[in-house]
């Protein structure tokens, strides 16, 4: 890794633990910074906290005191999920010190080119093809970020011939000042994270950051299918290559004559994709489109293409049960990527849906429910789905407690040649610790059948 000294005997508050937080604050450590740490959990219930004391590294846990920062702090780093109405964080910003996430400790670290992969729905779909594409051509890639592990661990480790693969929230890109990637990559821009950004144009502005520090020798791949996005990201210095499903697109990526096609160059047949879903596709052509600028070779495209049947908890198929074939999507968190895998099938569907209550409805969804034959639902929405279901006109829908209980009910009402479809359209604590925690309860439900 880089030996920065950025940081060198500097005072730097680290902010709310978890993992990106303990790796944070131990890389910190390590650049000679003067390290606080503050969370809300107890010491006595907080072995990451004790870990970081036994390094050496000033703990304070329990609450957030506001006075902490009247000891003189020069950076504050801290946990994306924490929003910048913490009172913490609008006196940090109030005094001029900057905010950043340990995403930007990653960047500024890392031998390695990286690659950014943000969007509203796609981002962990995108980022997996991407690797895989890159690791089948021996091109040495590393994984991180928001699909589970913490960039400034990875960033430790990574060296000048290697290629970081990123996937990144719009909570991370808040935090960024010098952050770059050589290529990144924004996947699509709905409306999403409202209730942490505002309104929709921060939070657009937020996923734009992907972009701010790009330069001419950088590349941008955008949705050439959303004007908006085209909108958020009219700043960049980078080289922008459009994709689009729909139509053909000048120095993009594109479909015709049924394949993909890179620049006029026919990379691989549709035909030889084994991924489902036309949302599927756009994570296709960013995937895609990353690897010919770093020239992979199109069978390395198209071998992984012809195997990739999904990511975990996003539209994975699970198993087939007397003709039934169940799909795990709990990462649909939102109406959008239930849109997206309602859309994926054909086959007359019974739909598990429900979950966090953020104060929305739920009748942007009714066109897509004309295959769904039977609603369950759950959780703090599962009301509002049942009011949904009776608008669209879904015959049987039958609220349960949680998802544990949904399975068998579901194939109970299942008839051979069905689909049982965990697709929430809501985020998963109301009940669940995380949307993985979510779908492994159900597929553990669908193997006890």
């Amino acid at each position: 890794m880089k030996n920065i000294t950025k940081f060198k005997h500097k005072k730097v508050l680290v902010l709310g633990l978890a993992k990106s937080g303990v790796s944070a604050a131990s890389l910190l450590h390590k650049l000679d910074a003067f390290v606080t740490v503050n969370d809300q959990k107890p010491l006595s219930d907080n072995p990451e906290a004790q870990g970081l004391l036994q390094e050496g590294i000033k703990v304070i846990c329990g609450s957030h005191p506001i006075e902490l920062l009247d000891e003189g702090f020069q950076y504050v780093v801290k946990n994306p999920g924490i929003p910048y109405h913490n009172p913490l964080i609008k006196k940090a910003l109030e005094k001029n010190i900057p905010v950043l996430t340990e995403v930007e400790l990653a960047y500024l670290i890392s031998e390695a080119e990286m690659i950014g992969i943000t969007g509203t729905n796609g981002k962990t779909t995108t980022t997996t093809l991407l690797f895989d594409m890159l690791n089948e051509d021996k091109k040495n890639p590393l994984i991180a970020g928001n699909i589970g592990t913490v960039a400034s661990e990875v960033a430790q480790i990574a060296k000048e011939d290697e290629k970081m693969v990123v996937e990144l929230s719009s909570f991370q890109l808040m935090g960024i000042e010098e952050f770059a990637p050589h290529i990144a990559i924004i996947t699509n821009l709905y409306d999403a994270h409202l209730d942490y950004h505002g309104n929709l144009d921060e939070y657009w502005k937020a996923k734009s950051n992907i972009t701010k520090n790009q330069t001419e020798k950088d590349y941008l791949i955008i949705n050439g299918d959303q004007e908006h996005v085209w909108d958020a990201v009219r700043f960049t210095k980078a080289t922008v290559i459009p994709f689009s499903t729909k139509k053909e697109v000048d120095g993009g990526i594109y479909i015709k004559d049924g394949a993909v096609f890179f620049r006029e160059e026919r990379v691989v047949e549709l035909a030889s994709i084994v991924l489902p879903g036309a949302h599927n596709l756009e994570n296709i052509l960013c995937a895609v489109a990353a690897c010919k600028i770093y020239g992979v070779s199109n069978y390395s495209i198209e071998k992984v293409l012809s195997g990739f049947a999904g990511v975990k908890h996003r539209t994975q198929f699970v198993r087939e049960v007397n003709g039934i074939k169940f799909y795990n999507d709990s990462k649909a968190t939102n109406s959008l990527a239930t849109k997206s895998a309602l859309n994926a099938f054909e086959s007359p569907t019974i739909l598990l849906a429900g979950g966090l209550d953020r104060g929305n409805e739920f009748d942007d969804l009714l066109p897509f429910l004309d295959k769904v034959k039977v609603l369950i639902t759950f959780g703090e929405t599962s009301e509002k789905f049942v009011k949904t279901g009776e608008k669209a006109g879904i015959r049987t829908i039958i609220p349960v407690d949680n998802v544990e209980k949904a399975v068998p009910v579901a194939f109970e009402h299942a008839k051979e040649g069905d689909v049982v479809l965990l697709s929430p359209a809501c985020a998963s604590w109301d009940q669940y610790r995380t949307f993985e925690e979510r779908g492994d309860i159900f597929i553990d439900a669908v193997h006890k059948l």
